[in-house]
């Protein structure tokens, strides 16, 4: 199964609208407990994260309230890329900082280190499943993957060099402000773009694209 390229209209109009967005949700969700399992095993955070555990270091905010602030900020950065959000990019900024929040209100840092491994290895596997699922569920790309592939289409670089100049981009950025950096983030890193390419296929919901509309003029 492939991923279809629609607009936000088209991807509400695609059909298996109801398994779609369980799908999705059901993502953004896990999504926001894998950050949470990192934060919690101490032994450092995927590279955005890396920037908003410096951040909230310097301003009385929470974690995920800083990974909402950010997604909006990028998503500013879409304007200039002409990209266009749809219902999941939106949710994607919401829904995942929400989440990271409640369950770190909800899960304390363990003191042995087996368990500290045991929470960074479940919170990457974890975000590749997460990630498999809201983008297979088709509906739209998240905030900082839409800056990705927003700047590769602009300036006709790679996808790969660009993805890598920006999260060491951000990474640099989070550790000028303190941020946790660590054995996590290099497994994250290495292993997130394999298990979200062999999850992908497994989730993603085969969508009908509407067909376009004809004009109605009368001769």
């Amino acid at each position: 199964m492939s991923l279809t390229d629609l607009g936000p209209v088209a991807q509400l109009r695609a059909g298996r609208l109801g398994r779609r967005l369980t799908q999705l949700y059901a993502g953004l969700v896990l999504y926001g407990v894998s950050l949470a399992l990192m934060v919690r095993g101490e032994l450092g955070l995927a590279p955005w994260d890396v920037l908003h555990s410096g951040f909230i270091r310097h301003v009385p905010i929470t974690l995920g309230q800083a990974v909402v602030l950010f997604s909006f900020l990028v998503l500013l950065l879409w304007i200039p890329l002409r990209e266009t959000p749809g219902l999941g990019t939106i949710s994607n900024a919401v829904v995942v900082g929400l989440a990271a929040d409640a369950t770190l209100a909800l899960l304390d840092a363990p003191e042995a280190w087996a368990w500290r491994i045991l929470l960074m290895v479940c919170g990457v596997v974890l975000n590749g499943l997460a990630t498999a699922m809201y983008i297979g569920a088709q509906f739209g790309r998240g905030p900082r993957d839409g800056l990705m592939t927003g700047l590769a289409r602009r300036t006709g670089g790679s996808l790969r060099l660009i993805r890598t100049g920006l999260e060491v981009g951000v990474v640099v950025v989070g550790l000028l402000l303190g941020g946790a950096l660590g054995v996590g983030t290099v497994l994250y890193a290495v292993a997130i773009g394999p298990l979200t390419q062999l999850m992908l296929p497994g989730w993603t919901v085969p969508v009908t694209p509407p067909p376009a509309r004809r004009g109605t003029g009368r001769p």
